[in-house]
């Protein structure tokens, strides 16, 4: 089931700008910051609060590593701004993904992938989400000291 909005995903140039702007215009001050290399970009997760499932809801930025990346693409083609959404689950995304292919949304990925923070995550075709690339997350549970 799907339980949150998980985090809005924003593509940038400059991710140490970006980071800085959102700490100093909204203090966040809650964020990871990791490079992924299979999506091909270096991203920073802006905890904005908890949510009641076990998750969190995220702000995250995206900056390209190479210009083949989607978001590279996506800053070539639109600028700077939001590129996507994500819906947070409790369940198996792999299910979730299933029982939303079976609704005739295309799901973009066979397999889930690794997202932020070792979660797992796939995408929905934004041709048949009005135009919003739309991504799904599970998160990895919490452990004790995390």
């Amino acid at each position: 089931m799907l339980t949150r909005i998980d985090h809005i995903g924003i593509a940038c140039r400059d991710l140490d700008a970006a980071v800085e702007f959102y700490r100093r215009t909204y203090g966040f001050t809650d964020v990871h910051i990791e490079v992924n290399e299979e999506q091909g970009v270096r991203e920073a997760m802006l905890k904005i609060n908890d949510a009641g499932d076990g998750g969190a809801t995220y702000l995250q930025l995206l900056e390209p590593i190479r210009d083949d990346s989607p978001i590279a693409k996506f800053l070539a083609k639109n600028g700077e701004g939001v590129h996507h959404i994500a819906f947070g689950t409790d369940g198996d995304v792999q299910e979730e993904a299933e029982g939303i292919a079976a609704k005739g949304v295309r799901v973009l990925y066979d397999a889930p992938r690794r997202g932020s923070m070792g979660s797992r995550i796939n995408f929905l075709h934004p041709k048949d989400c009005g135009g919003v690339l739309t991504e799904l997350v599970q998160a990895v549970p919490k452990t004790a000291g995390r």
